[in-house]
């Protein structure tokens, strides 16, 4: 006798679809990692919009070599489903071997050595275990993919502060210690004060500086390839505008001085 049918739905959160648009967009390949079964899997893939050009199982990767993995991940498969924590793992190295730098997520106490050996481990505060969450350099409070989509975006926002702040002292200072040098050397009677290089330092180097530091992203933060691997804060490119600026900025003091020296030399020097 038929009495029933139950179906149940874990349906994905409704901003996880745009969360990972946007990580694509930031050149971030994300990848389903599951214990589910193949189907339910590409069916949550299709519905959040993750891209994948198969579904491979645990079963299958038992039965490849770590090149034939390689080449796997090559060809743009994404999703894998009845997995184990040890084939996340095996994941994990061979895309650690091809150059990649991974986030990788769990919950579990056999997630632990993933979590370990990832770039970035990253547990879940609410269902992760305490192994998980000791073996991970991030805990998610809220076990919510999209804020892994807005840490990438917060960290991207404080490294390119970081950059304007140094960019801007250093250029500052650059200029800075040309003409105090060239003064020194070249035309002593017009050196600076002690006091005004200090208000240099702390006016016009200082607060703007300091305001810089807390500038808001920019609109196209997430629309840009990562980083190079390896990459610092000044770059070729960087320091070769810190330089450049510098010095144009000092050849700008000088001339405004020697404009200004016709109305006497102390009003010339506070100019």
């Amino acid at each position: 006798i038929f009495i029933g049918l139950i179906a149940l739905s874990d349906p994905p959160r409704p901003e996880v679809k745009e969360a990972i648009e946007e990580c694509y967009s930031a050149g971030i390949r994300v990848m389903m990692i599951t214990g589910d079964n193949p189907l339910t899997a590409k069916a949550v893939a299709d519905e959040i919009g993750l891209k994948s050009r198969g579904v491979i199982t645990g079963e299958q990767l038992d039965g490849m070599s770590d090149e034939e993995l390689e080449k796997v991940l090559e060809e743009g498969i994404n999703i894998f489903a009845r997995t184990s924590p040890f084939h996340k793992l095996r994941i994990l190295n061979v895309l650690k071997k091809q150059g990649h730098i991974v986030a990788m997520t769990g919950d579990g106490v056999n997630d632990a050595l993933a979590l370990k050996r990832a770039d970035v481990g990253i547990a879940m505060g609410i269902k992760g275990t305490e192994v998980a969450k000791e073996a991970s350099d991030i805990i998610l409070l809220d076990d919510n993919f999209a804020s892994i989509r807005n840490a990438i975006k917060g960290g991207r926002r404080i490294f390119d502060n970081i950059r304007k702040f140094v960019d801007y002292l250093l250029t500052c200072n650059v200029a800075e210690v040309i003409v105090v040098l060239l003064t020194t050397i070249f035309f002593p009677f017009i050196s600076l004060y002690p006091a005004q290089i200090l208000w240099i330092n702390f006016i016009t180097d200082g607060l703007p500086a300091l305001a810089l530091s807390v500038d808001p992203p920019r609109h196209d933060i997430m629309k840009r390839p990562p980083r190079r691997k390896g990459e610092g804060i000044i770059n070729k490119k960087l320091a070769t505008l810190i330089v450049a600026i510098g010095v144009k900025k000092s050849l700008v003091v000088l001339g405004t001085f020697f404009l200004a020296l016709p109305f006497g030399l102390q009003k010339a020097r506070t100019v």
